[in-house]
């Protein structure tokens, strides 16, 4: 059986984690025309943040993040998690101001970053050393896909050997890295994504499920007949393909992603999300890892 997140937490911090969604003001050089613009094909307005906190405060974010959980989590600790767009594309100073605000609370014990594996240079990944050195540091990459044809397809805006450096800076750093795997692409493999992400030596894994969601480019090509959703069935069987490649230490913390339901075009089943999960996990009872 695969090592969930909520088994790797309460081993690592002997008690119940929960992440607090924020959002640090970031944008994306995917979007504002340093690498292209608009973005990936599938990606929000809100940049993958339709969940996080909003605001100008970090420390007000916190709180009312904190409030927003509270009876789902009685006797536990929390993750700051900086989720919107791409989360190390600003100056060193202001990523610095901003994470060490982040960590600051005694409630927070450890700092998780999403972000692309083009923007992490040297002087971020210090800046991030140093700070794991407070609280544990964890960053997630978007590869989506290891395929170089299918992420030009996305406009994703990097080649898959990206990702790769980016991985192991950050592992030379000592710093944990979670990779973000989408299964429904057009004429992807994820299964093969999965095995690079392994042979990249990524810790963890979040498998998303291919949302079409409203105001995105990929929802034109869904409507022309170009896209096609999954049904709940595939998606459980490549789901569990992806798995059974995972070695036995590398941790799940995602088996399928949300969608906004007011935004969610298709596949509408995604949209009762825990009949989803009880049904994801039974398809994966079985799975066995190497």
């Amino acid at each position: 059986m695969y090592k969930t997140a909520n088994d790797y937490y309460k081993e690592k911090f002997d008690c119940k984690v929960y992440k607090l969604s924020l959002d640090g003001g970031f944008t994306c050089p995917n979007r504002d025309g340093t690498v292209s613009t608009g973005g990936c094909i599938f990606c929000s307005a809100l940049g993958g943040g339709e969940f996080a906190e909003h605001g100008t405060d970090i420390a007000v974010q916190l709180k009312q993040a904190k409030k927003r959980v509270a009876d789902k989590i009685k006797d536990g600790k929390y993750i700051a998690y900086f989720q919107s767009f791409t989360n190390t594309y600003a100056p060193y100073d202001s990523l610095k101001t901003l994470f060490y605000e982040a960590i600051a609370p005694d409630y927070i014990v450890g700092l998780n970053i999403a972000t692309r594996p083009d923007c992490l240079p040297d002087s971020t990944i210090e800046l991030l050393k140093e700070l794991n050195k407070i609280k544990p540091v964890t960053v997630e990459l978007g590869l989506q896909t290891a395929d170089d044809g299918v992420a030009d397809y996305i406009n994703r805006g990097y080649k898959t050997a990206v990702y790769a450096d980016a991985v192991s800076r950050l592992k030379n750093a000592g710093i944990e890295v979670i990779t973000h795997i989408i299964i429904g692409l057009p004429a992807d493999n994820p299964v093969e994504t999965t095995r690079y992400a392994v042979a990249c030596c990524t810790d963890g894994v979040k498998f998303h499920l291919l949302h079409i969601l409203k105001n995105t480019r990929i929802a034109n090509e869904y409507e022309a007949g170009k896209v096609t959703a999954l049904t709940l069935e595939e998606y459980g069987e490549i789901l569990k393909a992806c798995i059974a490649v995972l070695p036995a230490e590398t941790v799940v913390h995602r088996i399928t992603g949300d969608g906004a339901k007011k935004d969610l075009i298709a596949p509408l089943w995604s949209a009762d999300k825990k009949k989803t999960l009880n049904l994801l996990n039974q398809y994966l009872r079985d799975v066995e890892n190497p």
